[in-house]
């Protein structure tokens, strides 16, 4: 387990084809156990010149989980206790912009979350907390992921807002009409709880959305054919490796806790008195919440 005043360690959420980096040295897949039950798979550890990485295939290797199945606390009370300080996350999405066209990076800075079927919060009866999501991704980190973007010359949007909703279906003609006049950038099924959870653990997080197609919204979304899809996923998932590539040494300069507040996100979030605290509740959450439960 880790804190903000420990050695940052970078956890990566993504696809199977992420954590395939040249460069990876003393790799090793393990299972890290979680109160909360399975996550989507083992971790698989390593160091990308000097800087501890932790990576998570998402959906289990293979792709077995499929997004309201996955077992979001677990899977983030168990990069807390592998260590994990920061985490990027990466996920494709669809467009619900002409101007961001397949291929496209952005950097995610907001979400609206539509999903419905999913556990949001490691607080429960017996232990309530409230979290600030006023700004759901860490601006620091995401300063750094613009960064190693623009190095390993990606094309990456600064900024955008993630729509997320429930599936595993897509989205109607007239829904994906409607998130666009909310203004939405993106659209996918992955990024919530996930970062409502990362911020209750009080880790940094921030979230690359990886166009893959068009929504239905687009006129010639219908003529868009798996093979074309295909190439463009194969083509991410390289960018997505570079990217890695180019982050992991920015992320390894951090000296103290997070300016952004991330790794101090409990410091006035518990508010039930400290008498009618569940024990059953409080012993789940010694990795998420254990810096002030413990003080």
């Amino acid at each position: 387990m880790a804190d903000g005043h420990s050695t940052p360690v970078l956890g990566i959420i993504g696809g199977s084809g992420v954590y395939d980096i040249d460069g990876l040295t003393n790799k090793e897949w393990r299972r890290v156990d979680s109160p909360f039950g399975p996550a989507s798979d083992e971790f698989l550890f390593g160091e990308l010149d000097g800087q501890k990485l932790v990576f998570l295939p998402r959906h289990g290797r293979g792709h077995r989980i499929p997004p309201s199945e996955l077992n979001f606390r677990a899977n983030i009370d168990a990069m807390k206790r592998a260590g994990v300080t920061e985490i990027l996350s990466v996920s494709a999405v669809g467009s619900l912009k002409e101007e961001l066209p397949p291929g496209t990076f952005v950097i995610v800075d907001q979400f609206i979350d539509r999903t419905f079927a999913r556990t949001k919060s490691f607080f429960e009866t017996g232990l309530v907390a409230h979290v600030s999501m006023a700004h759901p991704t860490c601006g620091r980190l995401g300063d750094l992921v613009e960064a190693a973007a623009r190095e390993a010359g990606i094309v990456a949007v600064r900024g955008g807002t993630y729509l997320v909703m429930e599936g595993p279906q897509f989205s109607t003609q007239a829904e994906s009409n409607l998130y666009r006049q909310w203004g939405c950038d993106v659209i996918g099924m992955t990024n919530m709880p996930e970062a409502k959870l990362a911020r209750e653990a009080e880790m940094c997080y921030a979230s690359v959305a990886m166009v893959t197609d068009y929504d239905c919204w687009h006129p010639d979304h219908d003529a868009v054919t798996v093979d074309a899809i295909i190439k463009v996923l194969l083509a991410n998932a390289d960018r997505a490796r570079s990217l890695v590539k180019a982050v992991a040494p920015k992320v390894t300069g951090r000296k103290s806790p997070c300016a952004k507040g991330c790794h101090t996100a409990l410091d006035n979030a518990i508010i039930t008195h400290g008498e009618v605290r569940d024990p059953a509740v409080v012993g789940r959450l010694d990795a998420v919440a254990g810096r002030v439960l413990n003080r």
